[in-house]
């Protein structure tokens, strides 16, 4: 569901069903591969979404809503070039990554990467990730939540650089086209 509905915290999820590994009659690789079957599947609809999606869509709703969050026809053409040029990494690295990890399905069936190898990608990152979830929630017993602890430092580092990272780029913009203007 977390793909599908990017809110759903999987952290939380998967941190508690490692330590329901721990008091239940749940297993490990039960738990990890439920989690991973379920992350596939809802990639897989959002990947078939982006399929159906093309650049002259794409365009469209961009411009007429992309103003509400600063997003720009010539931004998203940039990265999605960008895209191509990782789109294997691209697939498999952002599972791992907060927010990210959802919507990197719509890229790649935007840009017809090939189904299996998508999946594929998508299944070795995604059960990295609920491996070492599930793991940490296990290992760490009752005291699971102190994962949470972890995942908030975590997803903070990652929004502040996915922030910094776009600041730098609108000040290369914008120094740019002052630079270009004298």
């Amino acid at each position: 569901m977390e793909n599908v509905f990017p809110p759903i915290p999987s952290e939380i999820i998967l941190a508690f069903g490692g330590f329901m590994t721990t008091s239940t009659e749940l297993t490990f690789l039960g738990v990890v591969g439920t989690a991973t079957a379920g992350s596939v599947l809802g990639a897989a609809i959002l990947y078939k979404l982006g399929s159906v999606l093309n650049a002259k869509k794409l365009d469209a709703i961009i411009d007429s809503y992309g103003g509400i969050l600063g997003l720009k026809t010539g931004s998203l053409h940039k990265a999605f070039s960008l895209f191509r040029r990782y789109r294997y990494w691209a697939v498999f690295l952002c599972r791992m990554v907060p927010i990210i990890r959802s919507l990197i399905s719509i890229p790649a069936g935007m840009a017809k990467m090939k189904f299996h190898v998508f999946i594929l990608l998508t299944a070795a990152g995604t059960f990295i990730w609920n491996l070492i979830l599930v793991y940490a929630g296990a290992m760490l017993g009752e005291s699971w939540e102190e994962v949470l602890d972890f995942m908030n430092i975590y997803q903070e580092a990652t929004y502040l650089l996915l922030i910094l990272a776009g600041a730098a780029y609108w000040v290369y913009k914008v120094v740019g086209k002052k630079s270009k203007r004298s």
